[in-house]
């Protein structure tokens, strides 16, 4: 996009969230008048994602007194340095310094090490690569089980009755969970990624929903509400030996749950919208349905389901030649950072075989998603089915994008899946 692209005003402030400490602009950052969190900017969200690029490595925007990075080799540097830019003190604009959480932080996305290596440690420990491979065949069956039914109907929307279906029927099973709510589990990931931007109505709306949300994701996360097998299991037998306490194995468990549901659901609605856009990327893992990994790692960069979060500064520092000061908000726009034709040949075009692995989507670093293996084992099983079984997907209306904070998702896909 050109510098010459207009936004409107955004002059008229909001309230800022309480906790939240403005800085002033740092000299040589450009000051950007606009709100990221606005409808039009998020369901417009790719060339908000350029002109952020075009204005510079990093950018003031006053409305929240905040910084912004959308390009690859800075957003990468700031959202991998755990010790300059720490997420302890929240990863929305929220200051956990300043303000209690509307919620006890997650104790694996919203602290940093040393607790956090402690808490890590369990989540990898339940999340082995061999309790992963004891999943693949329950996977892979309730996928083709999915798709067939899907065949059958012909034309569907494929957010609620694929993308959210799918992951919120296998992973909280998978967790240990006893009772299955897809309405609770998707409403409370809309919640904890929409509380991370400012007190604006997707914020408000998302937090009306607590007060039954909570309470009830809180009692599934139990260790009497879990059965005995299972990641929840594996987490609460960490604080049998005295790893972790007791309520922290319960956080970890919610943690789970509210991390790896709405990412995985967003990824996968993204992805079928990718493939019904590239019906020749389609053809070519329909030849080979080894390629649905490769097909997941480039709808992640191409959409980015997390398209922000943030790092506060720890100290006074530097990136990329400019100065930021301690106890600055940054925004990493990942998915600005996954479209940077710096980094990317032709980043606006969908490719199976791109080199890919370096996409900010799951992070990086110490914060680098400790459930991905998960989501992209759930994603080859359904990506996978999808390829032996249909011939052809076809868009049966205009898709719809949803406004979100955090996460860039779909809102509707009506698509028809065509039979062998």
């Amino acid at each position: 996009m050109s510098e010459s692209h207009q936004y409107p005003s955004q002059r008229s402030r909001p309230t800022l969230l309480e906790g939240h400490i403005p800085i002033s602009p740092p000299a040589g950052i450009p000051v950007w008048d606009i709100d990221p969190y606005a409808d039009e900017i998020l369901l417009g969200i790719e060339e908000y994602y350029a002109e952020l690029r075009a204005r510079g490595a990093l950018v003031y925007i006053p409305r929240y007194a905040v910084l912004a990075s959308g390009r690859y080799r800075e957003t990468r540097e700031i959202f991998s340095d755990w010790k300059r830019f720490v997420s302890s003190r929240g990863v929305g604009l929220t200051d956990f310094k300043h303000a209690e959480p509307w919620r006890p932080p997650s104790l694996i996305l919203e602290v940093d090490p040393p607790y956090h290596d402690k808490t890590r440690r369990v989540l990898v420990r339940a999340l082995s690569a061999r309790a992963l491979e004891s999943l693949k065949e329950t996977l892979q069956h309730t996928a083709e089980k999915l798709i067939d039914e899907l065949l059958e109907k012909g034309t569907f929307d494929a957010v609620p009755e694929l993308a959210e279906c799918y992951p919120t029927t296998v992973f909280p099973a998978a967790v240990g969970l006893q009772e299955i709510d897809t309405r609770r589990l998707v409403d409370y990931g809309a919640m904890t990624f929409n509380a991370l931007g400012p007190d604006n109505e997707l914020r408000r709306q998302s937090l009306a929903k607590a007060a039954e949300v909570v309470p009830w994701i809180t009692e599934q996360c139990r260790r009497q509400r879990l059965r005995s097998e299972g990641f929840g299991a594996v987490i609460y037998a960490a604080a049998d030996s005295g790893e972790i306490a007791e309520e922290e194995a319960g956080m970890l468990v919610r943690s789970l749950l509210s991390a790896g549901i709405d990412t995985t659901i967003t990824g996968l609605g993204n992805a079928v919208w990718c493939l019904a856009q590239n019906p020749d990327s389609f053809q070519q893992l329909r030849a080979d349905p080894s390629l649905a990994r490769a097909a997941f790692d480039e709808t992640l960069r191409l959409t980015s389901p997390v398209h922000t979060f943030c790092r506060t500064a720890s100290c006074d520092t530097q990136v990329g030649g400019h100065a930021i000061p301690h106890d600055a908000k940054i925004l990493c726009v990942l998915g600005a950072a996954n479209l940077d034709p710096e980094h990317w040949t032709e980043p606006g075009r969908f490719e199976l075989t791109r080199k890919n692995r370096d996409h900010l989507a799951f992070g990086v670093g110490t914060h680098a998603c400790v459930g991905q293996a998960v989501s992209k084992i759930e994603a080859e099983a359904v990506l996978g089915a999808i390829a032996r079984k249909v011939s052809g997907i076809e868009l049966a209306a205009t898709p719809k994008w949803r406004a979100g904070n955090a996460i860039h998702a779909l809102e509707s896909l009506p698509v028809t899946f065509l039979g062998a």
